[in-house]
């Protein structure tokens, strides 16, 4: 039978309970990493919904209730919501051609980029080339040069080729800006593939398609994914190349809505549906693919 000495263990001060000294700050520490900090979280995820929520009933209003007081009185009277807007605004045939032609730049920009930027990082991260390095240093200062400095030479270069004014140049514009950002993405994901299974997948005979098919596509789901979701929003939300590189016959969503715009007085109730759809598109992608967002976001930070 041994006895205790308390060699080791420091005394509490006179008149203090360590005990309960350490249950109040432990429920403090709950209290702010748990209840308080939740409730917080949730009112500024209210509060940074406010406008979405605004802009949905503005759509459901008619001119007339939009143009005598704001939406938020549609809680006090909703039996004034109605889908008019919507009704009119599929019958603009301008909005719904916009609608198309965004959805005809925005998917081939998207899936060229998550293409061409898969085959290029994997060849980057795993493929001996000459001047390998130096490519890629070349691929990533490409990150740095803004958009507007390549307007007018793209421009005058598009008038030559005869595709300035279509959609086939703004989806080219797009894939070109959007490739270095994807190379660099997908080559830092996929240089952290263990190099043991890519050399077990070539014992077995597995040439560089096959491997790359294979085994690096379905590893690197998370980051293609995030890729995915970047490229559809940047080229969805974009105006700034829409406005120069297309014409009235190609113009999205976002310079249709500018142009609509011109006439706030008259088409109110065709700009707030038209808006709520051209937002909530993109936010369906999210959301559809969030996981794979997190996922490839968080690719690397933990061992």
């Amino acid at each position: 039978m041994t006895a205790d000495t308390g060699v080791g263990k420091a005394a509490p001060p006179p008149g203090t309970d360590a005990g309960a000294e350490r249950s109040l700050g432990a429920r403090l520490a709950e209290g702010v990493s748990g209840g308080l900090l939740r409730v917080f979280l949730i009112v500024v995820g209210l509060f940074w919904l406010v406008p979405t929520i605004g802009l949905l009933l503005s759509s459901l209003r008619t001119p007339e209730d939009m143009n005598e007081s704001g939406w938020w009185t549609v809680f006090t009277e909703p039996a004034k919501l109605t889908f008019t807007s919507y009704e009119k605004l599929l019958e603009n045939g301008d909005i719904t051609d916009s609608l198309v032609n965004t959805v005809l730049i925005t998917v081939p920009a998207t899936v060229l980029v998550v293409v061409i930027g898969s085959l290029a990082g994997y060849a980057f991260a795993w493929m001996e080339f000459p001047g390998r390095d130096w490519w890629f240093l070349a691929v990533v200062g490409l990150l740095v040069v803004p958009v507007q400095v390549a307007l007018i030479p793209i421009a005058e270069l598009f008038g030559k080729l005869g595709i300035f004014g279509s959609m086939v140049g703004a989806i080219l514009f797009h894939v070109g800006f959007g490739l270095p950002f994807a190379v660099f993405l997908l080559r830092n994901f996929f240089a952290e593939i263990p190099r043991e299974l890519l050399e077990a997948a070539r014992l077995d005979g597995a040439g560089e398609l096959r491997l790359f098919a294979r085994v690096v596509m379905p590893l690197g789901g998370p980051a293609i994914a995030s890729l995915g979701i970047f490229q559809f929003l940047w080229v969805w939300n974009d105006m700034l190349v829409a406005l120069i590189f297309t014409d009235s016959g190609s113009q999205p969503i976002t310079v249709a809505l500018q142009t609509q715009v011109r006439q706030f007085g008259n088409n109110i109730d065709v700009l707030a549906p038209g808006a709520f759809i051209s937002m909530v598109i993109p936010l369906a992608v999210f959301f559809a693919f969030q996981r794979q967002f997190v996922s490839g976001v968080m690719a690397g930070a933990v061992k």
